[in-house]
């Protein structure tokens, strides 16, 4: 028998969002594991949010929201709204009613900033780190570093010798960039001023951008630390050596050849560290092989080609970052936005992570 297709209206409808998202659901297992995280920055939040006054959007809808817009490549706030409205299973997962409001786009942008600018992000990756079930996966013995170039929210246009004024006038204004030498030295962004022209490597275009950057316990590949810096020849070691200061004595810090430098090996040797770094092997025009700076005894060990192999690892979470999470040209401006943004991406990498880590170990839990 042919089914009907006419509509007929109902008065009451009673909808438990609970029942509409399936049980094996791969958002189930990240959303306790986040409400856990979230329920130990309450001290936190109430600390940040005054008294008074009106109340703003819950911390914790923002942030379960924020992971939503970075796990689905959801390009911006206003999108992001739009499909909290509609969508069930988003709904369910940052704690909306199916009657309830969403947000209007710039109030939530604004209340995302003063948030993320409250160093929340950072606290929210120690926060998921120290939990319970994922301090079991962390290794206190094998680390590797390494950082990545994020390509900043300002056009080459806005580049300006300093004191010059204003960028090109008009949308696309005409800018004649022959023959005139640029550099962090005599300019700056219009847009962006913490931006810095930068390349990560010989034969890439130089770009304005921020340095990104991470270390990872070589267990199960996790991040436990991460940061973004100015862009500058010598922040990928600086930031390496700030991380190794939390590092126990006797820990091995791997890392690619450009941490191949007397200063940064001989400061993790006299913290007790490790160095199984790649070896810089540069070639100089007369023919002279580049002096390494790592111990000949490390770089014959067994651990030194388990530790090169196992460091490579790091780029997954920075094609991640960069594909998934919007990292590859951040949409915020100013060094603390941009690094409230690239630690909370890469804390939802590890989240993305935790339920096939935790799976045969059984310590998901019950879904909730």
């Amino acid at each position: 028998m042919r089914g009907s297709d006419e509509r007929t209206g109902t008065l009451f409808s009673y909808v438990d969002v609970e029942e509409r998202v399936p049980a094996d659901h791969p958002l189930r297992a990240i959303r306790t594991i986040v409400n856990e995280v979230l329920e130990g920055l309450s001290g936190e939040f109430a600390r940040i949010y005054s008294d008074k006054g009106r109340p703003s959007i819950a911390p914790e809808r923002l942030l379960r929201a924020l992971l939503l817009q970075t796990f689905y490549t959801i390009r911006s706030e206003r999108q992001l709204m739009e499909q909290l409205d509609y969508n069930l299973l988003y709904r369910w997962f940052v704690g909306l009613g199916v009657d309830e409001a969403v947000w209007v786009p710039t109030v939530f942008t604004k209340n995302r900033d003063r948030l993320l600018e409250a160093d929340v992000a950072r606290k929210f990756l120690c926060e998921l780190l120290s939990h319970e079930r994922v301090r079991k996966l962390l290794s206190d013995e094998h680390f590797s570093v390494d950082g990545t170039q994020v390509q900043a929210w300002a056009s080459m246009k806005s580049f300006q010798p300093d004191g010059s004024g204003s960028p090109p006038s008009g949308r696309n204004g005409e800018t004649d960039f022959r023959k005139t030498k640029r550099s962090n030295a005599t300019h700056a962004s219009t847009t962006d001023k913490d931006a810095r022209l930068f390349r990560k490597a010989e034969g890439q275009e130089s770009r304005l951008a921020y340095l990104g950057h991470t270390l990872m316990e070589n267990r199960n590949r996790l991040i436990v630390a991460a940061d973004a810096t100015l862009a500058t020849g010598t922040a990928e070691r600086e930031a390496a050596a700030t991380f190794s200061e939390r590092l126990p004595e006797g820990a091995t810090l791997g890392a690619d050849k450009n941490y191949d430098v007397e200063a940064f090996v001989e400061g993790l040797k006299a913290r007790g560290i490790e160095p199984p770094v790649a070896i810089n092997g540069t070639v100089s025009k007369n023919g002279v092989v580049r002096k390494t700076a790592v111990p000949s005894e490390v770089a014959s060990s067994l651990g030194y080609a388990i530790s090169q192999r196992l460091r490579k690892r790091i780029e997954e979470g920075f094609g991640w970052g960069k594909t998934v999470a919007g990292l590859a040209q951040v949409k915020v401006r100013g060094l603390d936005k941009v690094r409230a943004a690239f630690v909370f991406a890469i804390a939802a990498y590890d989240i993305v992570r935790l339920p096939k880590l935790l799976a045969p170990t059984g310590e998901m839990g019950p879904a909730a």
